[in-house]
């Protein structure tokens, strides 16, 4: 693009190079994404405006301030020599005339330290501190024909009632201030996040007169062409004619770009452009608000303490409690807009040293737009190209994410409909890798099955004796909710789904596991079905066996109920550590 051409009625700024070009972006959390020249010195020039006005506003206060200066867009270009009929006054603190008032209204007892306040302000926003360059001040200084006449026309209404030349000179020094993009877009950042700078935390302005410096950026910061502006951009904003133009998207982010080059109302061109693009392809118009809440993540958990329902043979949990901390579940909610995304994707390819395992659950999700899928289906990549472990969750209702993986190149990452299967997918993907060829997929022998543990040779063939060995094939099901409980059902082989009567499933069992317990302890009716999810060796207990134990053999039944509470009670340990941990799960990012 090479519209526009160089401003040259300050002559140092008619020596800028056109070609120069840089783009920065500062999250509200402080992150920067940069491009080109972003670190080439400019001057401030127009784009100090915003923050001067927000320093008189908290010198004086708001009813001082408009007193002096409107607040409403002006439809004339920044250095028009014009002021409301009537009053006098300038018609908002963007265009010249009322930049220079607001200079007039900055405190301090003498005229080195009222410019002295200014620069520490604009490097508070900075987040450093920042210098003037002289040559440019000396340049503005002897060339500023037009704004001196603004300020003595300002002087004869009374708008301004102090030195002209003084106010005048403090306004050519502050446009003189030397930034580069990368400041700039903090500045822009800190005006996002309240006021308060996203690195160092240092407060800038309040946030009730961020609020009010937001609005006529909105309506004025780019002069005659803020209506288009706001239209088809729609961040408040400001330019400068250096060639820099800052951007606010509230609560989200601060956007810089520096391009020397002006169209004819004395904004970059490129800068605009890259505005309206960025506006568009990342959807970042303000009136494109996503119905938000503090956080994109509602939770975080790692299969460690939340695992799965199936329930695992004891060295896969001991394995799963030891290493269960690198695969971990990431919860959204909200509208997934690019600043929620970017935020979250951010955050675990930070994590992705320690977590090299994520499952990302879009069910509590609102909106996913397409910038959000691109960004998710990038991470994806980052996750392929790292040789990391990346799956989603998703009922369905964001088909623009499965479209943008599979417009990628090798494999899609799995996309499950279920949360829990998906929680499976994470252990089997570690245990893989941690027990490899120690991870048996096997069955157990009676005598190594949980319910015989602490059995001696005689008990153990007792026991023996009582059992009936059954086979059932993958689909049967093996007891049925509102059946009689007259069996205890020992899994030697193969998978059993415990499900409610509607189907949902309350957990996998795996060899070496028991199921019916209430046939021990009462007949009443089944509260739940069980179904075979492969071929299924069992060993039956009947229950009235069972209880002819207590006159036969007291001492094996009560080995098999301690063993039964012990499965219990780890059951319901296991629970109570699943429950801790979801509500006291953090977001991404607090720690």
């Amino acid at each position: 693009m090479r519209d526009g051409a160089v401003a040259d009625y300050i002559p140092p700024l008619a020596d800028a190079d056109p070609d120069a070009f840089g783009i920065c972006l500062a999250t509200t959390d402080g992150h920067l994404y940069e491009v080109g020249d972003t670190r080439v010195p400019f001057t401030i020039q127009s784009m100090s405006k915003p923050f001067t006005y927000g320093l008189a506003l908290a010198d004086r206060g708001r009813a001082v301030v408009t007193e002096k200066v409107g607040v409403e867009p002006s439809g004339d270009a920044f250095n028009s020599i014009s002021l409301a009929p009537g009053s006098g006054q300038p018609r908002n603190p963007m265009i010249n005339a009322g930049a220079i008032v607001s200079a007039s209204l900055v405190s301090g007892a003498t005229p080195d330290e009222r410019f002295a306040r200014v620069v520490a302000t604009y490097s508070r926003y900075a987040g450093r501190p920042l210098e003037v360059d002289e040559a440019v001040y000396a340049s503005e200084h002897d060339t500023g024909h037009r704004n001196r006449a603004i300020g003595h026309m300002l002087r004869s209404f009374g708008i301004l009632d102090t030195d002209v030349e003084g106010v005048l000179d403090r306004y050519f020094r502050q446009c003189s201030v030397l930034v580069d993009c990368r400041d700039i877009a903090l500045m822009a950042a800190t005006l996002a996040n309240g006021g308060e700078h996203p690195v160092t935390g240092e407060r800038a302005l309040a946030p009730e007169l961020v609020d009010s410096v937001l609005s006529v950026m909105t309506t004025c910061g780019m002069y005659d062409g803020a209506g288009a502006w706001v239209e088809g951009i729609g961040m408040p904003a400001k330019s400068g004619v250096a060639g820099g133009v800052l951007a606010v998207l509230p609560g989200e982010l601060g956007l810089a770009v520096f391009s020397p080059p002006l169209d004819v109302h004395g904004n970059s061109a490129r800068g605009v452009e890259v505005c309206r693009r960025m506006s568009g392809d990342l959807s970042l118009h303000f009136l494109h608000a996503p119905r938000s809440h503090r956080s994109a993540i509602r939770r975080r958990y790692d299969v460690a303490s939340v695992p799965s329902r199936r329930r695992r043979p004891p060295h896969e949990l001991d394995a799963l409690a030891a290493a269960g901390r690198r695969a971990q579940v990431v919860e959204l909610q909200g509208d997934l807009l690019f600043a929620a995304v970017e935020a979250v994707v951010r955050a675990i390819i930070a994590d992705s040293d320690e977590v090299d395992r994520v499952v990302v659950d879009l069910r509590g999700a609102g909106q996913v737009d397409a910038v959000a899928a691109s960004l998710l289906a990038d991470l994806s990549d980052v996750f392929a190209e790292e040789r990391l472990h990346l799956a989603f969750v998703d009922s369905g209702d964001h088909p623009a994410l499965g479209i943008e993986l599979a417009a990628r190149d090798g494999a899609p990452p799995p996309i499950f409909a279920d949360a829990d299967v998906a929680l499976e997918w994470l252990e089997d993907s570690l245990l893989d890798e941690v027990l490899g060829a120690d991870r048996p997929h096997g069955g157990v022998p009676l005598a190594e099955h949980r319910l015989c543990a602490g059995l001696g040779r005689e008990h153990l063939t007792r026991l023996e004796a009582l059992l009936q060995r059954r086979t059932y094939a993958a689909g049967d099901t093996i007891m049925r909710a509102g059946d009689p409980a007259d069996e205890l059902f020992l899994l030697l082989a193969g998978e059993v789904s415990i499900r409610l009567a509607h189907g949902v499933r309350l957990a996998t069992l795996t060899p070496g596991m028991a199921f019916g317990e209430l046939a021990v302890l009462d007949r009443a009716a089944r509260p739940v079905t069980a179904i075979a999810d492969a071929r299924v060796e069992l060993a039956v207990l009947d229950s009235e066996d069972f209880h002819a134990l207590r006159d036969d053999d007291p001492r094996l039944q009560a080995a098999l109920l301690t063993n039964l509470l012990a499965g219990a009670y780890r059951h319901i340990g296991r629970a109570a550590e699943e429950i801790a941990s979801l509500s006291g799960s953090h977001r991404m990012g607090s720690t």
